[in-house]
């Protein structure tokens, strides 16, 4: 069995801005507060639904910083550390560990498309410069970067790679990974359309946005999943799969901002270009929410 601290529910919070496009860093800490307070297993600042891409290294800094004290160690925190550069990224994977972090994930991003040895290389490095968990994550829609389970199985040569997050939506490579990687590597599910499929393919657990507006109901399946309780996992599952879809088809920062505002809370402003749903998204957004209840 594997001895990673992380499983369950992995809440990816949004970053809040202020009317100048300035981080809000007192609204980030009440937001990441309520998922947390929730009983998500594990809380993932500067994911693809927390902008990360969009903020400045200072930026980043200060949001891993807020995380980890709103935290308190109450639960595990995955810190995103991705860039284009591998100095960039050791830069951040070394911050996210001197502030506290539990492990980093690491998204290899390209504007030239990156080879298998360029992207063995990248993580190899980040690994050498830090003594913490890193999660390969592969998401080929939002890193322009494809990794194949082979490669995958490959970085996890790399010995403190030790986690997978595989988003690219397609189930077979979740078979795949967990037979060729047994039972000692753990492999989370990034696409949120396929979380009850992806724990029958063997997933540790779902990282995911949703959280940020249904916490509850992500616990709930994954507990439903660890009692082998398949019909209420169905129920669970399926109660939420046509959100899980709007959230995707959206944009997660998107998506998530109007999803809290439609529930009381103070969700802030985007950063540019990012745009609020439309009027009628957002009133389609209102229903899958109230079936959500």
């Amino acid at each position: 069995m594997s001895k990673s601290i992380f499983k369950g529910i992995i809440a990816y919070p949004i970053t809040p801005f202020n009317d100048q496009e300035q981080i809000d860093i007192p609204l980030f800490k009440r937001l990441l507060e309520r998922m947390v307070v929730a009983g998500t297993h594990a809380i993932a600042p500067l994911g693809s639904t927390g902008v990360m891409p969009y903020l400045s290294d200072e930026e980043k800094e200060a949001l891993t910083e807020a995380a980890i004290q709103q935290v308190s160690g109450r639960v595990p925190v995955l810190t995103g550390v991705s860039n284009l550069t591998t100095e960039r990224t050791i830069y951040h994977a070394k911050f996210a560990e001197k502030a506290g972090s539990d492990a980093v994930m690491i998204l290899p991003m390209s504007y030239w498309k990156l080879n298998e040895k360029e992207i063995f290389a990248h993580y190899e490095a980040v690994a050498k410069a830090i003594s913490i968990p890193i999660m390969a994550y592969n998401n080929p829609a939002t890193g322009g970067v494809d990794m194949s389970p082979a490669l995958l199985k490959k970085l996890m040569e790399i010995p403190n790679v030790t986690m997978i997050k595989e988003s690219s939506g397609d189930l077979q490579r979740m078979h795949t990974l967990r037979k060729d990687l047994g039972d000692e590597i753990d492999f989370f599910n990034g696409s949120n359309p396929l979380a009850l499929a992806a724990f029958a393919a063997g997933a540790t657990g779902w990282c995911t946005a949703a959280s940020n507006l249904i916490p509850d109901l992500n616990v709930a399946l994954y507990e439903a999943i660890i009692r082998n309780d398949l019909k209420t996992a169905q129920s669970l599952f399926y109660k939420q799969l046509d959100l899980l879809k709007f959230l995707l088809e959206k944009g997660l920062p998107r998506s998530i901002k109007a999803g809290l505002e439609l529930l009381g809370e103070d969700a802030g402003q985007l950063r540019g270009p990012l745009l609020p749903l439309a009027q009628e998204e957002t009133s389609a957004l209102k229903i899958l929410l109230q079936e959500c209840i």
